[in-house]
């Protein structure tokens, strides 16, 4: 959670310096970080299918295993590396486009989109090594080591920040470069963060067992890989579908104005920081959770979700009401328009008031992961996402003359449906199994 909450609150940081240069900047490099949100979350998830295998590994103490578990990721992530550049070069500026589809002064729309692209590329630049310390993070923080994960981000983020400072404003003699300069910053701030954690995971081979041998061959063997495709496979296109859907439901809120897409960015980046607390406990669902269940201490595992589920609740309440109070500060930070910093802070508010809700679900669905149910997850998030969320905000936007807030308030509103069904199958205990009984 303090890794997160201060890798966002950087971040927030670096939204805010583009933001002080100017409004088709700000937009610019919002749309480009969606498109790249996709890839990112597909990293996750790739990850995150080999992690359940990782965490119950190290649970039952089968260090080979876990070895098995982080080969399979550096393979996954490579291949989605790939794929990911091949897009995003291809196809960039025709996916950037459709978010530049509202009313607004068609100069304003070419220079966020000149802008955007450019960042883009840069930070294309950044996604090797961040593909890399993903692997070694996840599998970290499997094996009971969270803290050097939180040291590498720590170290990362503040050299993200000081870059930011340098070349964003163009400081102690430096070109100022604007967004190209905030993505300069991140893709070194990214190739840091690799180095860090690399070089503590192999220098301490000792209390790292699975790293021994781990880059001398790719060898899995066939059961288990199989048995994480299997499992794995749904996670990817689980998390890739989600981002999808995510990255669909803002381009129905950008069709009503160009305003909207500086206002949603504002109100998302405030939202990134405080949302640390349910997004970091559901994390923790996972792995401890998971680290029982492949101990074989199924009741200890129900205990320890339920207590955890409260926990989470508990802390989204004063998490929440401490960014509503923010709601109309915040927005006036940024060097923009009036309207839509008043846009932005009814886009606060009512996300403040679903943090509980957005909480419960994302529990819900590391509770389910836990146990090895990837395809139930699959349709419990991502299948919601693209065939609930985003059709949903597809046709009010364009069919309806609904405002704008009521729509945002409408479509963040529909994961109260995934909280009942997350309950009810949470309840029943369909999530409860240890998958790494056999011998690999």
């Amino acid at each position: 959670m303090i890794q997160n909450g201060i890798t966002n609150f950087v971040g927030m940081l670096d939204n805010i310096m583009v933001g002080r240069v100017g409004t088709v900047e700000m937009t610019g490099v919002s749309i480009a970080n969606t498109l790249l949100f996709v890839f990112n979350l597909a990293v996750f998830g790739a990850i995150s299918g080999a992690g359940i295998f990782g965490a119950q590994f190290y649970g039952k103490g089968d260090h080979e295993g876990v070895r098995f578990a982080f080969r399979f990721k550096l393979l996954e992530c490579a291949a989605l590396l790939a794929l990911g550049v091949g897009v995003y070069l291809l196809l960039g500026e025709k996916l950037m486009l459709l978010y530049l589809r509202g009313e607004g002064a068609q100069t304003n729309i070419q220079e966020s989109l000149r802008f955007g692209q450019s960042y883009l590329r840069i930070m294309l630049l950044g996604l090797p090594p961040f593909a890399l310390a993903q692997c070694y993070a996840g599998t970290l923080r499997e094996t009971g080591k969270t803290v050097p994960p939180m040291a590498a981000g720590l170290i990362a983020v503040g050299v993200n920040f000081v870059c930011n400072w340098l070349l964003i404003f163009g400081k102690l003699g430096l070109p100022r470069l604007g967004s190209d300069g905030a993505a300069i910053a991140t893709v070194i701030s990214r190739y840091v963060e690799a180095a860090v954690i690399m070089l503590w995971t192999h220098r301490r081979a000792d209390g790292n067992p699975f790293i021994r041998g781990a880059w001398r061959s790719f060898r899995i063997p066939g059961r288990l890989a199989g048995h994480i495709l299997r499992r794995g496979t749904p996670l990817i296109l689980n998390e890739t579908l989600w981002a999808l859907g995510q990255a669909l439901l803002l381009q129905s809120y950008s069709i009503r104005s160009y305003d909207v897409v500086s206002a949603t960015n504002i109100a998302f980046t405030l939202g990134n920081v405080f949302n640390v607390a349910f997004i970091a406990m559901g994390a923790a669902i996972g792995i401890l959770v998971g680290q029982q269940l492949g101990a074989g201490q199924i009741e200890a595992a129900k205990a320890t979700d339920r207590r955890l589920i409260v926990f989470t609740e508990l802390i989204c309440l004063v998490f929440g009401s401490a960014m509503a109070a923010l709601s109309g500060v915040f927005p006036r930070i940024y060097n923009t328009e009036p309207e839509i910093r008043a846009l932005a802070s009814r886009f606060i508010l009512i996300n403040a008031a679903l943090m509980p809700v957005h909480a419960y679900a994302n529990a819900a669905y590391f509770t389910l992961r836990s146990g090895g149910k990837t395809f139930v997850t699959f349709l419990f998030d991502s299948v919601f996402s693209c065939v609930i969320v985003a059709p949903t905000a597809y046709l009010l936007s364009r069919y309806t003359e609904i405002p704008i807030v009521w729509l945002f308030l409408c479509c963040e509103s529909l994961d109260l449906v995934k909280c009942t069904v997350g309950f009810f199958m949470i309840r029943s205990g369909v999530w409860i199994q240890n998958i790494v009984k056999e011998e690999y």
